[in-house]
Parts: C-alpha cells; sequence; structure tokens
C-alpha cells in the first residue's frame, strides 16, 4: 500500500508488483520504444521537474505577471485507473498519427498497437487466494501504462492548453498534476475548470487556486506582481540522507549535497531564501552525520564548478542565480555495449582504492593491446548487511 500522507483524507493506493508479470518485458519494450515520441510530442506542455517550470515561470512573469494573477494546481483523480484500456491504447495511434509516423523502430504501427492493447488488457493478480483480472485502467508498476495515460490526457487538453495560450496564461503538467498560470478572474476560472470536467467522464479535475501554489517540489508566490520561489516540501517529508558512516563510496556522498545545493540556488529567487534552505540543509546533514567541514568543501566546490569567484551576498545573488539558471545542462552521453564492459565489486572501506588499481593495471597490461578499444567501466554492489538479508525479493 502506497500512503499518501500529504493528501486530506490520507488516501491509500494499493500497488502490486509487476516485475514477475507475463507481460513486463513487452511494457518495457514498448514503453522505451515510445516515450521518447511522447516527450517530443508535448515538449512545449510537459515539466518533469521544478527547475523547468522555474525557467518558463520567469520568462512568463517578465510580460504577464500582475498583482491579481492566479497560480492553480489542477488533480487529475485517479489518473492510472481511469483511463479506459480500449482509448488509452487508441491515444498512440493518434499519436503516431499526430507525428506522421508509419513505423517505429522497424515494427509497424498495427503491431505496435496490438502488443500495447495485449499488455493493456492482461494485467492479474493474486488477492486473499483468487486472482484478479484488471478491465479498467492499467497497471502502476507497468511501465507502458505512464505512456498511454500521457497520451490520453495530451488529446483531452489541447483546446485546454489552446484556450489558456491565447488568454496570455501558462500551463504545464506533471503526470497527474496540472500547474495554471494566469490573470482570469477567480470565478471565470472556476467556471472553466467546471467545463473541462464536462470535456471527458473518465478524467475528473480538483483544483486548488490562488496567488501561492506549491508544484511539485517548487513553492511559488505572486507578491504584489512578483514571482517569489522556493524549494517546497511536502507535510510527510523527512530530512533523511544516506548516512555519512554507511558504507558506500565518498563521491556518492559528495553528490548528495552538490544536488542539494544546487536545487537550492536554482528555485531560492530571493537571498534570504537561499540562505534559509541552505541551513535547513546543512542542519539535515549534520542530522546524518555529515561533518561540517565536508558540507563546506562541497559547497565551494559547487560554487567553484559555477564560475562564482565572489562569496554571494545580497547584491549579487539575482546575476550569479542568473548564471546557474543559464548553465548548460550536459546531456546524458548513450552507452555503446559493443564496445564498454562493466565490471562490478562489492565496496567496503578496504576497497576504497580499488578503481585506481584497477585502471592502473588495465592500462599496463591492455595499453597496446586491441582491447584497449573497450572501455571499462566499473560499477559497485552495496555490501551486506541486516536488512538485505531479513528482506526477501524475488
Amino acid at each position: 500500500m502506497k500512503n499518501d500522507a500529504h493528501k486530506p483524507g490520507t488516501p491509500l493506493r494499493p500497488i502490486i508488483s509487476g516485475l514477475e508479470h507475463p507481460t513486463i518485458k513487452i511494457s518495457k519494450f514498448l514503453d522505451e520504444l515510445l516515450r521518447p515520441l511522447f516527450d517530443k510530442m508535448a515538449s512545449n506542455t510537459i515539466v518533469t521537474s521544478g527547475f523547468q517550470l522555474v525557467k518558463q515561470l520567469q520568462e512568463w512573469s517578465k510580460n504577464n505577471m500582475r498583482q491579481e494573477t492566479l497560480f492553480c494546481t489542477v488533480d487529475v483523480a485517479d489518473l492510472y485507473t481511469m483511463v479506459p484500456q480500449t482509448e488509452g491504447v487508441l491515444s498512440l495511434k493518434k499519436m503516431l498519427d499526430y507525428l506522421r509516423l508509419k513505423q517505429v523502430g522497424g515494427f509497424k504501427i498495427e503491431t505496435i498497437i496490438r502488443l500495447s492493447r495485449f499488455v493493456m488488457q492482461n494485467n492479474y493478480f493474486p488477492y486473499d487466494g483468487q486472482f484478479y483480472h484488471q478491465v479498467r485502467g492499467g497497471a502502476m508498476g507497468s511501465p507502458l501504462t505512464l505512456t498511454i495515460a500521457n497520451c490520453y490526457m495530451f488529446f483531452y487538453e489541447r483546446p485546454i492548453i489552446k484556450q489558456i495560450n491565447n488568454s496570455g496564461g501558462l500551463y504545464f503538467r506533471y503526470t497527474d498534476d496540472i500547474f495554471l498560470a494566469t490573470n482570469w478572474p477567480p470565478r471565470h476560472l472556476l467556471k472553466q475548470i467546471d467545463r473541462w470536467n464536462h470535456f471527458d467522464e473518465n478524467i475528473k479535475l480538483s483544483e486548488n487556486m490562488g496567488s501561492i501554489a506549491d508544484f511539485p517540489d517548487l513553492h511559488i508566490e505572486n507578491r504584489a506582481g512578483q514571482l517569489y520561489t522556493t524549494i517546497y516540501q511536502k507535510p510527510s517529508y523527512e530530512s533523511y540522507y544516506l548516512p555519512f558512516n554507511s558504507i558506500h563510496p565518498l563521491h556518492m556522498k559528495k553528490n548528495i549535497v552538490f544536488t542539494m545545493l544546487f536545487r537550492a540556488i536554482r528555485y531560492c529567487s530571493t537571498f534570504q531564501h537561499y540562505l534559509d534552505e541552505r541551513e535547513k540543509l546543512r542542519m539535515a546533514l549534520l542530522l546524518n552525520k555529515y561533518p561540517n567541514k565536508f558540507t563546506d568543501e562541497q559547497f565551494n566546490n559547487l560554487l567553484s564548478k559555477l564560475n562564482i569567484i565572489q562569496p554571494l551576498t545580497c547584491n549579487n545573488y539575482a546575476n550569479y542565480r542568473q548564471k546557474v539558471i543559464d548553465f548548460p545542462i550536459k546531456e546524458k552521453i548513450s552507452v555503446d555495449y559493443g564496445k564498454t564492459i562493466f565490471v562490478h565489486f562489492t565496496y567496503c572501506s578496504s576497497m576504497r582504492t580499488f578503481p585506481i588499481k584497477f585502471h592502473a593495471l588495465w592500462n599496463k597490461y591492455f595499453g597496446e593491446s586491441p582491447i584497449n578499444e573497450v572501455l571499462p567501466i566499473l560499477g559497485i554492489r552495496n555490501a551486506k548487511n541486516l536488512q538485505r538479508q531479513l528482506i526477501y525479493t524475488r
């Protein structure tokens, strides 16, 4: 059961593991094939992180932010289980037609649709000694379900997006959560949401509007026509990170500090917000046994990598933050499995220097060999601990 403690009424969602389900490999294959196509089709209306929304809001607010501007978050109720199976699969066909594709990855469109229908219509699970067949929606643990739900929502929301954009507003969606920024009067916005609720009997929207909004980990405020943003943490949030004394490589702990402070600079629109978040992070790290010296080193390392050569102050924060926001994001490098070998080892404190020694030996013995064209990549396995011993995984 998934406990959504941050939501009113504390709803429970039953989740069944589908890792051993007969259709899971087909589902993964189709998802890897189709999700990049959806991402391309919906790139202007989908966000996958709060930082993307920060950039969009920042640009939009320059010409459109007013004192009466409303922020509205809209929740789509039970999206995964409310999407009809037949119509959900047909939305994939609509996407492929929209992109004018006849084949994907060497497969005909008819084959992809038949496989997708097979995955959606063959979800079974045991409960209390009996087997059940899911006849509505898709399994939350099946990768293809998200892509189908996204496609279904894309075609549902097109007239809404057009209406919002034509009025100078802003519309973005993150799976089953929608964010709107508009200068409509509150009564008019409520009337429109009620109208949208009648577009499709399977889609039910519930809204929360005002001068303040949280979406998804970003806190947004309209203060007299000025945009303010900072980090949002759900009421159920607990400041638990990988403990510093755990048996994990040091670079993993460095990355935690680096990433969290990087997010703070990106999200926090004022220097005071940044200071508050930095101190919250420092306290959380202390509670997880991170030495202050180590934390400060990572803070300084981040600023150095971002070419911030002066201490951040109230006077220079806005300029430096803008440079951080504009800082180019490195694209994930694709792996050529034909020229790459993965070597895994169990990490422990005595193996700390193993990677350096491994690469030294590799270069020593294979430096002049044709095998040196193969790139060795070291990966770690966590050492066995009590938790891993007590928990049985299939």
